[in-house]
């Protein structure tokens, strides 16, 4: 068993990332001494990510006793896994160039009649199916038209889970115009290529995992396990991010970070822990996690 945190390095972690990292060590940690957890630094949209911060989330999670079994790995310095598995999304037509602006898909779609946003989204009206049409190539999409594109999973979590890829959410982003892979792809790759066999992460991620399955089985790759944990919420009841608030998770001492980790455990319903150090609070958690989310020895 595998599992891994996966952080984008637009800022430091804050309340809401290390539940999500805490999560997914806890799990691997109750699967016995064989597992192993991954750090993987998402720092493909070099736009939004800020120089260093990776290596400051390394040392945010290294005081709070959450350090990696293998070396982590940088999603920059993938390049070319991406680029191959995009190719053979080529060769087997699904994968199409597409020249619509967002502002073209939001003209597309009202002549249609049809919502413009579903979740911050607009869905894809496959304008570019059938050609370019005299436009230049803005980005590459997953031909889900191609594909049975109604999915169905359990989350260890949530429980049965459906989606219409084709229908709900249309032909999804692979590589952007301006050059950054998408999240969709690198991820899929990424997961694949480290072995991971479980993925644990926040909840508002839970909606990629159809697309995501989609990729897995086109490129030939094993579709992991999924579990979505609890969100941190901001003021404003959304999701906590910088944009509502979200400050800096405060790791500067043993006390600091013990504290945070139990905020962390509060969150997803496991109990205070009245350890004096991460180490011996991370330990205390293991058992109640395995019994919480039947996460059984390997």
């Amino acid at each position: 068993m595998r599992g891994r945190f996966a952080p984008s390095p637009t800022g430091p972690l804050h309340a809401g990332s290390l539940v999500a990292a805490l999560a997914s060590w806890l799990d691997v940690r109750a699967r016995g001494p064989q597992a192993q957890w991954l750090v993987r630094i998402e720092d493909a949209d070099t736009e939004r990510c800020l120089p260093g911060m990776g290596t400051h989330i390394l040392q945010q999670l290294a005081a709070c006793g959450l350090r990696p079994d293998e070396a982590p790995v940088w999603q920059t310095q993938r390049g070319a896994r991406y680029e191959a598995a995009l190719a053979a999304l080529q060769a087997q037509g699904l994968a199409y160039p597409c020249g619509c602006s967002r502002k073209d898909i939001g003209e597309a779609l009202a002549q249609r009649g049809q919502a413009p946003e579903r979740h911050g989204e607009r869905v894809y009206p496959g304008t570019c199916r059938d050609g370019l049409h005299g436009k230049p190539a803005r980005a590459w999409r997953f031909a889900t038209f191609k594909v049975d594109a109604e999915l169905r999973w359990t989350d260890r979590r949530l429980g049965p889970q459906r989606q219409d890829v084709a229908g709900e959410v249309g032909d999804f982003v692979l590589r952007r115009a301006d050059g950054p892979w998408a999240y969709q792809l690198a991820v899929v790759v990424d997961d694949a290529e480290q072995g991971v066999t479980d993925v644990v992460r926040g909840e508002d991620l839970a909606d990629n995992t159809a697309r995501q399955i989609l990729l897995q089985r086109a490129l030939g790759f094993p579709t992991p396990s999924y579990l979505h944990t609890p969100l941190v919420r901001g003021a404003d009841g959304d999701k906590l991010s910088k944009q509502n608030g979200a400050t800096a998770l405060d790791t500067g001492t043993p006390q600091a970070a013990l504290a945070a980790l139990d905020r962390a455990a509060r969150v997803l319903g496991l109990a205070a822990t009245p350890a004096l150090n991460c180490a011996a609070a991370l330990a205390g958690w293991v058992p109640e996690w395995r019994a919480l989310y039947n996460s059984r020895p390997s």
